[in-house]
Protein backbone atom coordinates (compact mmCIF):
# COMPACT_ATOMS: atom_id res chain seq x y z
CA UNK A 1 0.00 0.00 0.00
CA UNK A 2 2.91 2.26 0.75
CA UNK A 3 4.58 1.48 -2.04
CA UNK A 4 1.27 1.87 -4.19
CA UNK A 5 0.89 5.76 -2.36
CA UNK A 6 5.00 6.49 -2.67
CA UNK A 7 4.32 5.55 -6.64
CA UNK A 8 1.03 7.79 -7.33
CA UNK A 9 2.96 10.69 -5.60
CA UNK A 10 6.15 10.41 -7.85
CA UNK A 11 3.84 10.05 -10.98
CA UNK A 12 1.60 13.05 -9.96
CA UNK A 13 4.87 14.86 -9.68
CA UNK A 14 6.33 14.20 -13.21
CA UNK A 15 2.85 14.90 -14.79
CA UNK A 16 2.97 18.46 -12.55
CA UNK A 17 6.45 19.28 -14.06
CA UNK A 18 5.86 18.63 -17.62
CA UNK A 19 2.29 20.26 -17.57
CA UNK A 20 4.56 23.46 -16.11
CA UNK A 21 7.30 22.97 -18.76
CA UNK A 22 4.74 22.70 -21.79
CA UNK A 23 3.14 25.98 -20.40
CA UNK A 24 6.06 27.51 -20.05
CA UNK A 25 6.50 26.83 -23.73
CA UNK A 26 3.18 28.28 -24.65
CA UNK A 27 3.20 31.38 -22.48
CA UNK A 28 6.97 31.75 -24.07
CA UNK A 29 5.27 31.99 -27.70
CA UNK A 30 2.53 34.14 -27.25
CA UNK A 31 4.51 36.84 -25.20
CA UNK A 32 7.85 36.35 -25.77
CA UNK A 33 8.33 37.98 -29.61
CA UNK A 34 11.35 36.90 -30.35
CA UNK A 35 10.12 33.32 -29.75
CA UNK A 36 7.10 33.73 -31.42
CA UNK A 37 8.93 34.71 -34.73
CA UNK A 38 11.27 32.65 -34.30
CA UNK A 39 8.63 29.48 -34.16
CA UNK A 40 6.34 31.59 -36.85
CA UNK A 41 9.49 30.74 -39.31
CA UNK A 42 10.20 27.55 -38.24
CA UNK A 43 6.93 26.66 -38.85
CA UNK A 44 6.17 27.83 -42.33
CA UNK A 45 10.21 26.12 -43.29
CA UNK A 46 8.23 22.86 -42.87
CA UNK A 47 5.16 24.11 -44.69
CA UNK A 48 7.14 25.15 -47.52
CA UNK A 49 7.76 21.54 -48.18
CA UNK A 50 11.13 22.49 -49.78
CA UNK A 51 14.34 20.95 -48.41
CA UNK A 52 16.52 24.26 -50.13
CA UNK A 53 14.62 26.51 -47.32
CA UNK A 54 15.20 24.26 -44.41
CA UNK A 55 18.65 23.56 -45.52
CA UNK A 56 19.54 27.79 -45.45
CA UNK A 57 17.81 27.87 -42.49
CA UNK A 58 19.88 25.23 -40.51
CA UNK A 59 23.07 26.28 -42.38
CA UNK A 60 22.59 30.36 -41.61
CA UNK A 61 23.39 28.94 -37.57
CA UNK A 62 26.90 28.07 -38.63
CA UNK A 63 29.15 26.41 -35.82
CA UNK A 64 25.47 25.80 -34.14
CA UNK A 65 23.66 24.25 -37.38
CA UNK A 66 23.93 21.04 -35.70
CA UNK A 67 22.69 21.20 -32.64
CA UNK A 68 20.01 23.57 -34.28
CA UNK A 69 19.18 20.53 -36.66
CA UNK A 70 19.02 18.42 -33.30
CA UNK A 71 16.68 20.90 -31.69
CA UNK A 72 14.35 20.95 -34.68
CA UNK A 73 13.74 17.45 -35.02
CA UNK A 74 12.89 17.07 -31.91
CA UNK A 75 10.57 19.86 -31.91
CA UNK A 76 8.83 18.09 -35.01
CA UNK A 77 8.30 15.14 -33.63
CA UNK A 78 6.57 17.07 -30.62
CA UNK A 79 4.25 18.59 -32.89
CA UNK A 80 3.02 16.00 -35.12
CA UNK A 81 3.18 16.00 -37.96
CA UNK A 82 5.64 17.89 -39.66
CA UNK A 83 7.72 16.68 -42.37
CA UNK A 84 10.84 15.05 -40.79
CA UNK A 85 12.41 13.99 -43.76
CA UNK A 86 13.23 17.63 -45.10
CA UNK A 87 15.11 17.86 -41.87
CA UNK A 88 16.92 14.47 -42.86
CA UNK A 89 17.63 15.96 -46.39
CA UNK A 90 19.08 18.74 -45.45
CA UNK A 91 21.20 17.61 -42.95
CA UNK A 92 22.68 14.95 -45.52
CA UNK A 93 23.19 18.02 -47.96
CA UNK A 94 24.92 19.89 -45.39
CA UNK A 95 27.31 17.71 -43.30
CA UNK A 96 27.84 14.71 -45.56
CA UNK A 97 25.46 11.87 -45.93
CA UNK A 98 27.35 10.06 -43.25
CA UNK A 99 27.16 12.34 -40.61
CA UNK A 100 23.43 13.92 -41.68
CA UNK A 101 22.45 10.07 -40.98
CA UNK A 102 24.00 9.84 -37.53
CA UNK A 103 22.22 13.44 -37.04
CA UNK A 104 18.91 12.94 -38.20
CA UNK A 105 18.69 9.11 -37.00
CA UNK A 106 20.03 10.35 -33.43
CA UNK A 107 17.73 13.42 -32.98
CA UNK A 108 14.59 11.18 -33.98
CA UNK A 109 15.39 8.72 -31.60
CA UNK A 110 15.49 11.40 -28.80
CA UNK A 111 11.81 13.03 -30.91
CA UNK A 112 10.67 9.80 -29.94
CA UNK A 113 11.74 9.11 -26.65
CA UNK A 114 10.08 12.64 -25.77
CA UNK A 115 6.57 11.39 -27.22
CA UNK A 116 6.88 8.56 -25.82
CA UNK A 117 7.56 9.84 -22.41
CA UNK A 118 4.53 12.59 -22.62
CA UNK A 119 1.84 10.51 -23.56
CA UNK A 120 2.78 7.78 -20.90
CA UNK A 121 3.15 10.70 -18.17
CA UNK A 122 -0.05 12.57 -19.89
CA UNK A 123 -2.28 10.02 -21.02
CA UNK A 124 -4.08 10.00 -23.57
CA UNK A 125 -6.45 13.32 -24.04
CA UNK A 126 -3.21 15.34 -24.23
CA UNK A 127 -1.79 13.31 -27.15
CA UNK A 128 -4.93 13.52 -28.71
CA UNK A 129 -4.76 17.43 -28.45
CA UNK A 130 -1.47 17.19 -29.92
CA UNK A 131 -2.05 14.93 -32.69
CA UNK A 132 -5.24 13.59 -34.30
CA UNK A 133 -7.93 11.33 -32.83
CA UNK A 134 -8.37 9.66 -36.01
CA UNK A 135 -4.89 9.33 -36.73
CA UNK A 136 -4.26 7.61 -32.89
CA UNK A 137 -7.08 5.22 -33.44
CA UNK A 138 -5.31 3.82 -36.41
CA UNK A 139 -2.32 3.49 -34.93
CA UNK A 140 -3.97 1.76 -31.84
CA UNK A 141 -5.56 -0.81 -34.71
CA UNK A 142 -2.16 -1.56 -35.91
CA UNK A 143 -0.51 -2.26 -32.70
CA UNK A 144 -3.18 -4.68 -32.00
CA UNK A 145 -2.91 -6.29 -35.09
CA UNK A 146 0.70 -6.97 -34.84
CA UNK A 147 1.16 -7.12 -31.17
CA UNK A 148 4.90 -6.93 -30.04
CA UNK A 149 6.15 -6.42 -33.64
CA UNK A 150 4.08 -3.40 -34.36
CA UNK A 151 6.68 -0.86 -33.63
CA UNK A 152 9.36 -2.54 -35.46
CA UNK A 153 6.90 -2.85 -38.50
CA UNK A 154 5.79 0.72 -38.48
CA UNK A 155 9.41 2.34 -38.32
CA UNK A 156 9.98 0.56 -41.46
CA UNK A 157 7.06 1.54 -43.03
CA UNK A 158 7.26 5.23 -44.81
CA UNK A 159 3.81 5.90 -45.09
CA UNK A 160 3.20 5.50 -41.32
CA UNK A 161 3.16 8.77 -38.97
CA UNK A 162 6.80 8.60 -36.70
CA UNK A 163 5.31 10.56 -34.47
CA UNK A 164 1.74 8.94 -33.78
CA UNK A 165 3.76 6.22 -33.26
CA UNK A 166 5.53 6.90 -30.68
CA UNK A 167 3.00 8.50 -28.97
CA UNK A 168 0.87 6.13 -29.18
CA UNK A 169 3.18 3.41 -27.67
CA UNK A 170 3.46 5.47 -25.02
CA UNK A 171 -0.05 5.05 -24.04
CA UNK A 172 0.14 1.08 -24.23
CA UNK A 173 2.16 -1.01 -21.51
CA UNK A 174 5.12 -1.77 -23.88
CA UNK A 175 8.20 -0.86 -21.46
CA UNK A 176 10.56 2.01 -22.98
CA UNK A 177 13.66 0.10 -23.63
CA UNK A 178 11.81 -2.33 -26.24
CA UNK A 179 10.34 0.83 -27.71
CA UNK A 180 13.58 2.59 -28.34
CA UNK A 181 15.22 -0.40 -29.51
CA UNK A 182 12.39 -1.23 -32.15
CA UNK A 183 12.59 2.28 -33.11
CA UNK A 184 16.62 2.38 -33.64
CA UNK A 185 16.56 -0.84 -35.65
CA UNK A 186 13.26 0.09 -37.71
CA UNK A 187 14.32 3.51 -38.51
CA UNK A 188 18.01 3.02 -39.35
CA UNK A 189 17.12 1.79 -43.26
CA UNK A 190 15.02 4.47 -43.92
CA UNK A 191 17.26 7.20 -42.36
CA UNK A 192 20.49 5.77 -44.98
CA UNK A 193 18.49 6.08 -47.76
CA UNK A 194 16.75 9.24 -47.25
CA UNK A 195 20.32 10.39 -46.04
CA UNK A 196 22.27 8.62 -49.01
CA UNK A 197 19.64 10.32 -51.87
CA UNK A 198 19.42 14.02 -49.42
CA UNK A 199 23.29 14.56 -50.53
CA UNK A 200 22.86 14.77 -53.52
CA UNK A 201 19.59 16.28 -53.49
CA UNK A 202 19.83 19.38 -55.94
CA UNK A 203 18.37 20.27 -58.92
CA UNK A 204 16.96 17.58 -61.29
CA UNK A 205 17.73 14.80 -58.56
CA UNK A 206 14.36 15.98 -56.96
CA UNK A 207 12.34 14.35 -59.26
CA UNK A 208 14.61 11.28 -59.25
CA UNK A 209 14.12 11.36 -55.29
CA UNK A 210 10.76 11.79 -55.71
CA UNK A 211 10.06 9.04 -57.64
CA UNK A 212 12.23 6.87 -55.35
CA UNK A 213 10.00 7.98 -52.16
CA UNK A 214 7.23 6.56 -53.67
CA UNK A 215 8.81 3.50 -55.01
CA UNK A 216 9.94 2.50 -51.53
CA UNK A 217 6.41 3.83 -50.18
CA UNK A 218 4.01 1.25 -52.60
CA UNK A 219 6.89 -1.48 -52.24
CA UNK A 220 6.44 -1.52 -48.24
CA UNK A 221 2.40 -0.77 -48.71
CA UNK A 222 2.30 -4.05 -51.13
CA UNK A 223 4.20 -5.69 -48.19
CA UNK A 224 1.77 -4.67 -45.83
CA UNK A 225 -1.72 -5.33 -47.71
CA UNK A 226 0.30 -8.88 -47.94
CA UNK A 227 0.45 -9.54 -44.65
CA UNK A 228 -2.94 -7.97 -44.20
CA UNK A 229 -4.38 -10.22 -46.85
CA UNK A 230 -1.83 -13.40 -44.89
CA UNK A 231 -3.54 -12.76 -41.77
CA UNK A 232 -7.31 -13.00 -42.68
CA UNK A 233 -6.76 -15.57 -44.70
CA UNK A 234 -5.70 -17.64 -41.38
CA UNK A 235 -8.40 -16.41 -39.71
CA UNK A 236 -10.83 -17.21 -41.92
CA UNK A 237 -9.39 -20.81 -42.50
CA UNK A 238 -9.20 -20.82 -38.28
CA UNK A 239 -13.39 -20.20 -38.52
CA UNK A 240 -14.13 -22.51 -41.41
CA UNK A 241 -11.98 -25.37 -39.64
CA UNK A 242 -14.31 -24.69 -36.13
CA UNK A 243 -17.01 -24.69 -38.00
CA UNK A 244 -15.60 -27.91 -39.76
CA UNK A 245 -15.09 -29.24 -36.30
CA UNK A 246 -18.34 -28.79 -34.64
CA UNK A 247 -20.10 -30.59 -37.74
CA UNK A 248 -18.06 -33.56 -36.90
CA UNK A 249 -18.40 -33.66 -32.69
CA UNK A 250 -22.56 -33.06 -33.93
CA UNK A 251 -22.69 -35.98 -35.93
CA UNK A 252 -20.71 -38.21 -33.63
CA UNK A 253 -22.74 -36.88 -30.47
CA UNK A 254 -25.84 -38.06 -33.28
CA UNK A 255 -24.38 -41.45 -33.37
CA UNK A 256 -23.20 -42.15 -30.18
Amino acid sequence: MEQSNVSNKKSIIKKVILILIILLAVLSYFFIPQVNSNLNTIFKMFASGDFNVVKEFVASYGHYAMAVSFILMVLQSVIAPLPAFLLTFANANLFGWKAGALLSWSSAMAGAAVCFYIARILGRDFVEKLTSKTGLKQIDEFFEKYGKQSVLIARLLPFMSFDIVSYAAGLTSMNFLSFFIATGIGQLPATIVYSYVGGMLTGGAKLFVTGLLILFALSALIILLRQIYKNRKDKTQKAEDKVENNKVENNNEVKN
